[in-house]
């Protein structure tokens, strides 16, 4: 198999492209996770809810060095309503990205669409289109601090097409 991310390697060590296949290493194993999140979205609510909650999170379909993936089990400790949910992320070396889907324990049949992408100078940004209330939006996922003790997931919609995003969860992670 031939490695384009050696290929394609600038001369300047700082300028390394980030190793897709390896991009989300830094999330194995256990965390304490601390939630934020909007109670409604796209309403121009400041209503936030803050709880805590636990992840594990592990390789999959033989782990990165064969291009695999990785999911993640999750205790969110929501206020009057705890349950379980799981990330299943995938990487396709063809197009050298990263699918991450979303199933909620609350409604077992049903998987968010997935949204699509990859690492740039540490920060993972990902995207989808998705529904809400009936309206078309657009989804981000973005991960940042993958490279310290603390890293931050959030995810944010767009109702016009990604011209403005309103943040509507984080996730910090410690262990």
């Amino acid at each position: 198999m031939t490695n384009t991310a050696a290929q394609n390697a600038p001369t300047h060590p700082d300028q390394a492209p980030q190793d897709q296949v390896r991009a989300f290493d830094f999330l194995m194993g256990t965390w304490n996770v601390h939630h934020r999140r909007l109670v409604e979205r796209l309403i121009n609510s400041d209503n936030w809810q803050e709880f805590g909650g636990q992840m594990i999170a592990q390789p999959l379909l033989g782990g990165p060095e064969n291009y695999g993936g990785n999911m993640d089990d999750n205790v969110l400790d929501l206020p009057g309503n705890p349950y379980r949910a799981i990330s299943l992320r995938t990487y396709d070396p063809a197009s050298d990205k990263w699918a991450i889907w979303w199933l909620d324990g609350r409604n077992p049949h049903s998987l968010d669409v997935p949204v699509l992408g990859q690492f740039k100078d540490g920060i993972g940004t990902f995207y989808a289109d998705d529904v809400l209330g009936g309206k078309p939006i657009k989804v981000r996922f973005r991960w940042t601090g993958t490279n310290t003790q603390i890293p931050r997931w959030e995810q944010a919609f767009s109702p016009d097409n990604g011209t403005t995003w309103e943040v509507n969860w984080t996730m910090d992670f410690s262990r």
